[in-house]
């Protein structure tokens, strides 16, 4: 059994018009445990509001969406933060980290959700964490103090500090140069192969998605193609980003592709 299930996955928001914009048009997805998914596609595909209905986020109009055997998709606010909350971890592009809060006090805010923990119990979990992503030394500094790359160290340690099933990465390098973005996506994988976490990047980075187990390519709301190997997973990559290319060109005539 699949750990995500999605089965004509539909998402729609009205306009100021009156009328209603169909963003994910029936999309078939399934994420098995332990596996690494890439998510790719141009902008505006409809990427985020993917990986935002998957991490219960948001809430699809219509369709099937499952976590685990059960039915999220219909389920109430407070099921979904609680499934979010002990199964599901972020990792963004641009850290989102709590500026004035030391590394380990940032690391710790997922574990202010979980009843019954004590200070010294969060503090534990959260140094141990920081020492996995190799930034124990570096835990009562304050994320201004942080390079990028370390930024995104701690964000890794935060989505991953309560030990989640799932893990959403949201162009988790898009914010780094290429060698450290390689050195981050090499210690995300690494630490939720170690926890046995699932891993779903969405990506423009054709290196990143040739990482992946598997790839989707998804386009105007819909996965159009999927690829199972690092090879297949690179043609995707760049055929989306010739599709946006091309898109560019008719937009903007006068400009060379």
């Amino acid at each position: 059994m699949s750990l995500v299930h999605v089965r004509d996955l539909r998402k729609s928001v009205p306009l100021p018009d009156g009328s209603t914009l169909e963003i994910l048009r029936g999309v078939d997805l399934d994420v098995e445990a332990d596996s690494r998914v890439a998510i790719v596609g141009r902008s505006g595909s409809g990427k985020s509001t993917l990986l935002n209905v998957l991490g219960l986020l948001d809430t699809p109009t219509e369709g099937l969406h499952e976590f685990d055997g059960r039915d999220v998709g219909r389920a109430g606010s407070v099921r979904r933060d609680r499934v979010r909350g002990a199964d599901v971890g972020f990792v963004f592009q641009q850290f989102n980290l709590l500026q004035g809060r030391t590394a380990v006090e940032n690391v710790e805010v997922p574990l202010l959700y979980a009843t019954g923990r004590a200070f010294w119990s969060r503090r534990r979990l959260a140094l141990g964490m920081l020492d996995r992503v190799g930034l124990a030394d570096r835990a009562d500094t304050q994320p201004h103090r942080l390079s990028g790359g370390e930024q995104q160290r701690v964000a890794i340690a935060r989505a991953l500090v309560r030990s989640p099933r799932l893990i959403l990465a949201d162009e988790p390098t898009g914010a780094l140069d290429v060698d450290t973005g390689r050195v981050v996506m090499e210690l995300l994988e690494t630490v939720a192969a170690e926890t046995g976490a699932a891993l779903v990047t969405i990506t423009h980075d054709t290196a990143v998605a040739a990482r992946a187990d598997v790839v989707h390519r998804i386009d105007h709301g819909l996965v159009v193609d999927t690829a199972a190997s690092a090879t297949e997973s690179a043609s995707a990559t760049e055929s989306a980003s010739a599709s946006a290319s091309e898109s560019a060109s008719v937009e903007r005539p006068g400009v060379a592709a």
